[in-house]
């Protein structure tokens, strides 16, 4: 072992003069603080030659376990002990704030309010591009070949290939059971028109336009990326939303419902509003019955004598 690496490991010796400098520390942590939270002195470190740090207790409400750190330090053969730094340090049980976490990490389903915006990141996973004119889906398109293929091998790691596998029943492709299959007909009884209505009522009183959520919206869901369309009549008015922060994730939505967290909102302006009208009622405002003559004309030509 070298004599550098056996210095560096012994302790050092605190500077005598830096040491006994416990008044200017503490004069200095008091200039720094508010008047009367600095507290008993606790130990005087060395952090280096001629360089000492005191420590002073922390009497700050919410700063348990804190304590104020002075360092203090002199030049070679100088008697004059300065000031080096002053700060606020917290102790091995000081009472620490929570590590922080981003909005979008901290973001949990239902926090969102009226008017609350939620910015959609432009290469957000859960949404991908709509129809571009072009015949092939996109790759990440469910409905693409390589979506299809990497589905089915999947599914083959999760079935369980020793049993024997059903073959379900499936109408003939074109056959009336086949179409009435579709269009989701083969059941006894299905909605009725009145079933419907007051189906479409009680949803849309929960997730309608009329709601507070959907008042101070940017947009409404008809241009939102995370509406389900679904199918039927009642298709032209509701959807499904797939929004997992929004407020009616995975509920029934009229399409003219609307929240904060559409899927441009982050690009959309916000509508322009007037400004209200400021009367002042206050003050009266002259106006002449008749028109001021010129200043060059005499009461003859007014016609006086």
């Amino acid at each position: 072992m070298s004599a550098a690496t056996t210095r560096s490991r012994t302790p050092r010796t605190p500077d005598r003069l830096c040491v006994e400098a416990v008044e200017l520390a503490r004069a200095a942590a008091e200039d720094a603080a508010f008047p009367g939270v600095v507290g008993e002195h606790v130990s005087a470190v060395a952090e280096g030659d001629r360089v000492v740090t005191h420590y002073f207790e922390a009497k700050e409400p919410g700063y348990r376990g804190w304590r104020w750190a002075v360092t203090v330090t002199r030049a070679s053969r100088a008697k004059n002990v300065t000031l080096d730094e002053t700060v606020l340090l917290p102790g091995s049980d000081a009472l620490l704030a929570p590590e922080w976490v981003p909005w979008s990490e901290r973001l949990r389903p239902g926090d969102m309010g009226p008017g609350d915006l939620l910015p959609t990141d432009a290469e957000d996973l859960r949404l991908e591009p709509g129809w571009s004119g072009e015949d092939a889906p996109p790759p990440n398109s469910v409905v693409s070949a390589e979506m299809a293929e990497l589905v089915e091998a999947e599914y083959v790691d999760v079935t369980d290939v020793t049993e024997p596998a059903v073959t379900p029943v499936v109408p003939a492709r074109g056959s009336i059971a086949s179409v009435a299959e579709e269009l989701g007909m083969r059941r006894a009884r299905v909605l009725s028109r009145y079933g419907l209505h007051t189906a479409a009522d009680r949803w849309d009183e929960s997730f309608g336009a009329k709601t507070p959520m959907a008042q101070a919206a940017p947009a409404s869901c008809v241009s939102c990326g995370f509406l389900v369309a679904i199918g039927g009549s009642l298709g032209q008015a509701f959807g499904v939303c797939a929004n997992e922060f929004g407020p009616a994730d995975g509920r029934l939505v009229s399409l003219s419902y609307g929240c904060g967290g559409h899927s441009e909102a982050a690009v959309m302006p916000a509508p322009m509003r007037p400004a209200p009208p400021v009367l002042d009622s206050m003050a009266s405002d002259e106006f002449s019955l008749r028109p001021t003559p010129p200043a060059d004309l005499t009461p003859s030509d007014l016609g006086h004598s």
